[in-house]
């Protein structure tokens, strides 16, 4: 059997302000990877490259605004594909036919994305275990093998596009505390996540009781509630990612690249 990563303990990533892509990516990976600027430089890179097809193409109409981000932070898919696609990490849908053997049996996986409008989450499996690292949770939720499958079930009975995420995943984080200090990330015990999720249970149950509303069971109603808490006009976030956006060619594509070279020298170091 394999030895633990990370010594055993969860990353999880709790909401700031619509980073929930990044908040998603991170957690996929399980460690603080990318920053939404990161994420932003790649949508700018997609942005550049479709403008530049649709010229060849004889396009008369070529958009400024970008397709892959919003000045609030919600990126495409496609921005999630190139981010993990460093760490040689593959997004598939799924209900396409390559997916089947995820269909029957989904714990035989180690990752999925899940998507609604502009919320973004993963549900992912971390020394054999799996955990729901939804970002509007104030910890990772533990799920059960059997409750993994009717949970995915659920989400696409209410409209959650799912995909799979395959490849070879990092067994450990490279980059150290110190340089991961984002301010929204957290590595935690499986004991410490399971307190503070009973804790946060029980605080719901005491308010309904209480008279207060509940969060909802369905999933995107939580979001659509709880998002109501969230922070929609940080221009401070708005002006940064508008002038990453804005940034030259070369500037762009450095980061994705020295993360490659940085995977490909753990790889080799690992070998």
């Amino acid at each position: 059997m394999e030895g633990v990563s990370n010594g055993g303990m969860l990353y999880h990533e709790v909401q700031e302000s619509k980073l929930c892509a990044v908040h998603c990516v991170n957690t996929v990976l399980q460690g603080p990877f990318f920053s939404e600027f990161d994420l932003a430089a790649v949508a700018s890179d997609l942005d550049r490259t479709e403008r530049q097809m649709m010229v060849l193409g004889g396009g008369d109409f070529v958009p400024e605004e970008s397709h892959n981000v919003s000045l609030d932070g919600d990126f495409s898919i496609q921005v999630l594909q190139k981010a993990l696609e460093v760490w040689d990490l593959q997004i598939i849908p799924l209900d396409s036919p390559v997916a089947e053997p995820a269909q029957i049996d989904p714990e035989l996986e180690n990752a999925f994305i899940c998507h609604l409008q502009d919320h973004w989450f993963c549900i992912r499996k971390v020394n054999g275990e799996w955990y729901n690292f939804d970002s509007l949770k104030a910890a990772p939720e533990h799920l059960s093998k059997f409750y993994l499958s009717a949970y995915l079930d659920s989400l696409k009975g209410s409209g959650w596009s799912i995909f799979l995420v395959r490849g070879k995943f990092p067994k450990e984080c490279p980059i150290t505390s110190s340089e991961a200090s984002s301010g929204y990330g957290q590595w935690l015990l499986p004991e410490d996540a399971e307190r503070i999720t009973k804790s946060c249970n029980a605080a719901q149950r005491t308010g309904s009781r209480s008279g207060q509303s509940q969060w909802p069971s369905d999933p995107y109603r939580q979001y659509e509630q709880q998002g109501m808490l969230l922070d929609e006009d940080d221009e401070d976030l708005k002006a940064a990612i508008a002038a990453s956006l804005m940034d030259s060619s070369p500037a762009v594509s450095s980061k994705p690249d020295t993360l490659e070279n940085e995977n490909k020298d753990n790889s080799a170091a690992n070998a």
